[in-house]
C-alpha cells in the first residue's frame, strides 16, 4: 500500500495465505517441508497460468493438463497433496486474473508471501528444535495414562482410540525424521526407543478390561506413573554416560508401584519398570534399533516404492482423469459462455475435487453453504469499508477467523476464506460490491459440475468398496490370533508387534474411510451406517486378542493351539463372507454350547477344537476360559454380519 501496488501485495497475501493453511505440522523440520515444498509447486502454476492467460484454447488445455497432474500426485502423501492442490490452484489464477508483468513477477510475490510465513514459523527452531518431538512422545504416554484410569469402564473404547491416533501420530513425526537422519541423530533414536517402549504398556492396559469387575479398576499408582514417565520424557536430556551413572541433566522417575496381585497387574507394572530402563539407558545405536513398524531403511524404500506405485496406479490415473475432466469442463464452460469472473467456477472445482479431502458429494454441498454464509460477511465489508488502507486491518481482522473457523468443519473454513479472498481479489480487479453475486454464481456452478462430472459419472463415487476394506480388515486380524499365540508363554514373535500396530493403523484408516462414507447420499450412507458396528466390533477382536496374550504372558495358562486355529478359521470365514457378499457359514456360534476343559499348561498343550468348543479356565484373577472374551467378540462380529432372519 506504500509503495502503490496494492496488486503486489495481493499477490503476496495469497501466497502467505496458501502457506498458513498448509502449515500444519508440529515438528520444524517437517514445517519447513510442508510450506517450502507446496509453495514451489504453486509458484510453477501460477508461471503456467500467467503464460496461457487470454490464449483460449490453449489455456484450456494447459489448466486441464495440471489438473492431470495434480490429481496423480496427490495420493503420495500430505505434501505432494499440498503441492498439487496449489499447482493447480495458482495455475487457474493465473490463466484466470490479469497479473503484472512480466511473467517471472507473480510466482516471485507469491513466494515471498509464503517466505514470510517460512521465517516466522521457524523462528524458534534454533532454542526449541526437537521440543516438538518430545512433546509428542511425552503426549503419547499420557494418552496411555488416560487409557489405564479407564481400562475396562465406559470409556475404554475411547481412550483406546485415543493412544492408537496418538502412537500414529509420534510414530509418523519420527520415522520421517529417521529415514532422512538415520544414524546422525542419537536425540531422535533415544525418543523412538521411548516411542517403542510404550507399546507393552498399551498391550497391558488392553489386557485390563478382561479382570474380574469385582476387583475393581486399576490402582491410581499406575496411570500416575505413566505421568511421570511423560515428564521424564518431555524433560528430554543429553550426552552419554558412564556405566553406573545417570544421564546428566535427567533423574531416574520414582514410579512407587504397589505389588502387583494378577496377571493384568504384573503385566503393566513390568511396562512401567521397562519404560522406565529405557529412560535411563545411553544413547541407543541408531543403527541397531528396531522400531515396531520395522527399520528405517526399509520405510526409505517403501516411500519410494509408494510414491512410484501412486503415479503408474489405475487409481491414480482415475482420480487424475476424474479432476482433468472437471476442469477441463470448467474451462470450456467460461471460455463458451461469458461468466464473470469466470476463474472462481474453476477455482470451486479444484476445491471440491481435491482427492483426498472427503466425500466429493458432501464437499460439494459444504462449499456451496460455506460460500453463501460467507459472502453474508463479504457484503457489509465489501460495501461499507473504503479501499486503501482500511483494507489492511480489515484483512487482518478477517485473517484470524480462518484457523479459528477450520477446525470446525469444510464448511465453516469457507465462509472464513471466502471474504478474504473476495477482498485480495477486489486488489487485482477493482470491482468491489459487484464481485458478491458472480462469486455465489460461479460457486454453484463449479459445484454442479463436479457433482455431475466429478461424481455421478463415476460408479466408484458411489458404489463404495468399503467392503472390501473391511474385509481385508478382518483377513488380518485372523493372522494377528494366529501370531499372537504362536509362540510360547513370555517368547513374544516380533512380527506380532508389528503386525499388530500395522493393524491398528490400518483399523484407524478403516474407521475415517467409513466416518466420510456416513456423509454420503444412499446407498453408499446407508451401507456405512449399516456395518459401522462391525468396524467396531473387529477393533475389539484385535484388543482381546492382545489382551489375551498378556495374561498368557503372566500367569495364564496357554490356549490350545486348536481352539486358536479354530477362533482364526471363524474369522477368515467372516471375511470371505464380506468380500462376496454371502452369508456367514455356519452363523453365529451359540453361546452356551461350551463346556469347561481341564486347564492347559504353560507349554499350551492340545484340547478339543472347533469353535464353540471345549475352553480353557482362567487364570488367578478370573474363572472364565482364557479365550473365552476373545471368542465373544469373534461371535458378535459374526452376528452383526448375518443377515437379519427373514
Amino acid at each position: 500500500m506504500a509503495a502503490g501496488r496494492p496488486d503486489y501485495g495481493a499477490l503476496a497475501s495469497m501466497g502467505a495465505l496458501s502457506a498458513v493453511i498448509g502449515d500444519t505440522a508440529d515438528a520444524y523440520r517437517m514445517r519447513l517441508f510442508n510450506i517450502a515444498v507446496p509453495q514451489l509447486f504453486g509458484a510453477l502454476g501460477v508461471t503456467l497460468g500467467t503464460l496461457v492467460h487470454g490464449q483460449g484454447w490453449t489455456a484450456v488445455a494447459v489448466v486441464t493438463a495440471v489438473a492431470l497432474v495434480s490429481g496423480m500426485i496427490s495420493s503420495i502423501g500430505a505434501v505432494a497433496s499440498a503441492s498439487g492442490l496449489l499447482l493447480l490452484l495458482n495455475a487457474v489464477v493465473g490463466a484466470g486474473l490479469p497479473m503484472p508483468g512480466p511473467w517471472w513477477k507473480p510466482p516471485l510475490l507469491l513466494a515471498l508471501g509464503g517466505l514470510v510465513v517460512l521465517v516466522l514459523a521457524l523462528f524458534g527452531w534454533p532454542l526449541r528444535g526437537g521440543v516438538p518431538e518430545r512433546s509428542a512422545v511425552a503426549g503419547t504416554y499420557r494418552s496411555v495414562a488416560g487409557f489405564l484410569e479407564a481400562a475396562g469402564g465406559p470409556a475404554h473404547d475411547e481412550r483406546r482410540q485415543a493412544v492408537t491416533l496418538s502412537l500414529n501420530r509420534s510414530y509418523d513425526l519420527l520415522l520421517s525424521h529417521r529415514t532422512r537422519r538415520h544414524g546422525r541423530s542419537p536425540a531422535l533414536a533415544r525418543l523412538t526407543a521411548q516411542l517403542n517402549a510404550v507399546i507393552p504398556l498399551v498391550e497391558a492396559a488392553s489386557s485390563a478390561k478382561l479382570r474380574p469387575a469385582a476387583l475393581g479398576p486399576l490402582s491410581p499408582a499406575y496411570p500416575a506413573a505413566a505421568r511421570r514417565l511423560a515428564d521424564a520424557v518431555e524433560r528430554g536430556g543429553a550426552g552419554r554416560r558412564a556405566p553406573g551413572t545417570a544421564l546428566p541433566g535427567r533423574t531416574s522417575p520414582v514410579l512407587d508401584l504397589p505389588p502387583p496381585t494378577g496377571p493384568t497387574e504384573r503385566a503393566v507394572d513390568r511396562a512401567l519398570r521397562y519404560a522406565a530402563e529405557v529412560m535411563q539407558e545411553d544413547t541407543p545405536d541408531p543403527f541397531g534399533a528396531t522400531d515396531r513398524l520395522g527399520r528405517p531403511a526399509e520405510l526409505r524404500i517403501r516411500a519410494r516404492r509408494t510414491a512410484r506405485a501412486a503415479l503408474v496406479s489405475e487409481a491414480s490415473w482415475r482420480y487424475g482423469l476424474r479432476i482433468a475432466l472437471c476442469i477441463g469442463l470448467a474451462q470450456v464452460l467460461v471460455s463458451v459462455i461469458a461468466v464473470p469472473r469466470s476463474y472462481w467456477v474453476t477455482l470451486t472445482v479444484t476445491f471440491v475435487m481435491k482427492p483426498d479431502f472427503g466425500s466429493v458429494f458432501s464437499r460439494a454441498v459444504l462449499r456451496a453453504l460455506g460460500t453463501a454464509a460467507g459472502l453474508l460477511i463479504a457484503i457489509p465489508v465489501l460495501a461499507e469499508v473504503p479501499r486503501g488502507w482500511w483494507d489492511v486491518p480489515t484483512l487482518a481482522l478477517l485473517a484470524t477467523l480462518i484457523p479459528a473457523f477450520s477446525a470446525k468443519g469444510y464448511a465453516f473454513q469457507t465462509a472464513a476464506i471466502t471474504p478474504v479472498i473476495l477482498l485480495l481479489s477486489d486488489q487485482l480487479n477493482q470491482q468491489g460490491f459487484q464481485l458478491v453475486l458472480p462469486r455465489l454464481y460461479d460457486s454453484l456452478i463449479g459445484c454442479a459440475i463436479s457433482l455431475v462430472a466429478g461424481y455421478l459419472l463415476w460408479p466408484e463415487s458411489w458404489h463404495s468398496r468399503i467392503g472390501d476394506r473391511l474385509a481385508d480388515a478382518v483377513a488380518d486380524t485372523a493372522a494377528y490370533v494366529s501370531l499372537a499365540f504362536a509362540t510360547a508363554p513370555g517368547r513374544d514373535h516380533p512380527a506380532r508387534l508389528r503386525h499388530r500396530r500395522g493393524l491398528y493403523r490400518d483399523l484407524s484408516a478403516v474407521r475415517s474411510e467409513f466416518q466420510r462414507a456416513l456423509t454420503e447420499p444412499p446407498p453408499t450412507g446407508a451401507l456405512a451406517a449399516a456395518w459401522w458396528p462391525l468396524v467396531i466390533a473387529v477393533e475389539r477382536i484385535v484388543e482381546a486378542t492382545t489382551a489375551t496374550r498378556v495374561r498368557v504372558d503372566h500367569g495364564v495358562p496357554a490356549p490350545p493351539a486348536a481352539e486358536v486355529a479354530a477362533i482364526t478359521r471363524e474369522l477368515d470365514d467372516l471375511a470371505g463372507a464380506l468380500r462376496t457378499g454371502t452369508a456367514v457359514p455356519g452363523g453365529a456360534a451359540p453361546e452356551q454350547e461350551q463346556e469347561p476343559a481341564p486347564a492347559a499348561g504353560a507349554d499350551g498343550g492340545t484340547g478339543p477344537s472347533g469353535a464353540g468348543g471345549p475352553v480353557t479356565p482362567g487364570g488367578p484373577d478370573g474363572e472364565e476360559g482364557v479365550l473365552d472374551p476373545l471368542r465373544r467378540e469373534v461371535r458378535a462380529a459374526r452376528a452383526i454380519a448375518a443377515p437379519a432372519p427373514g
